[in-house]
C-alpha cells in the first residue's frame, strides 16, 4: 500500500494546575480559539474545545504527521505563555503536568461534542476530579491517585 490513510479522533483532557478556577468568562472564548489555531498549525483539525474553569476539552483530529505527546505540550506551553500576557489575574497560570487522552469512536462525535458544549451544566454537578475519573474507568486506564492530581 503506497498511501498512509489516518483517521483518529483524540478527545484530550487537561486541567489547570491544582485545578485552580483560573478559566474565566473574561478569557474563555479566546482561549478555545488560540488552542484551535495551535491545532490547526499542527495540523490536527479541532472539532470542538470547551472546558470549564479548571479544565480544558478538545476534541480533533489527530494529524499522522503529529504525535499525540507533541500535540499536547504545545497546546499547554504555548497557551501558558499567551494567557499569562492577558493580565495580572493570569500572572500565575500553569496547566497540570499530565493529561489524559482518549480515542474517540466516529459514530460517537456528536455525543462528545454535546459533552464538550455542555461543561458548565455538567459541572454543577459533578467535579473535574469526578469526571476525570469516569474518564479512566471508562476506558479502563489503570492510574494511582498520588500521581493524578498534580
Amino acid at each position: 500500500m503506497g498511501q498512509s490513510l489516518v483517521k483518529n479522533y483524540i478527545h484530550v483532557v487537561f486541567s489547570t494546575k491544582y485545578r485552580e478556577p483560573l478559566i474565566d468568562e473574561a478569557i474563555e472564548s479566546d482561549l478555545y480559539a488560540y488552542l484551535g489555531g495551535i491545532c490547526n498549525q499542527l495540523e490536527c483539525q479541532p472539532i470542538k474545545i470547551g472546558g470549564f474553569t479548571d479544565h480544558i476539552h478538545i476534541l480533533c483530529m489527530l494529524s499522522k504527521k503529529t504525535a499525540l505527546m507533541k500535540l499536547v505540550e504545545e497546546l499547554k506551553s504555548h497557551s501558558s505563555k499567551w494567557i499569562k500576557t492577558k493580565g495580572e489575574n493570569y500572572r500565575n497560570f500553569y496547566w497540570q503536568g499530565g493529561y489524559g487522552a482518549f480515542s474517540v469512536n466516529p459514530s460517537e462525535m456528536d455525543v462528545v461534542v454535546r459533552y464538550i458544549e455542555n461543561q458548565k451544566e455538567h459541572h454543577r454537578k459533578k467535579s473535574f476530579q469526578e469526571e476525570y475519573r469516569a474518564f479512566l474507568k471508562k476506558y479502563k486506564v489503570e492510574y494511582d491517585e498520588r500521581y493524578v492530581w498534580d
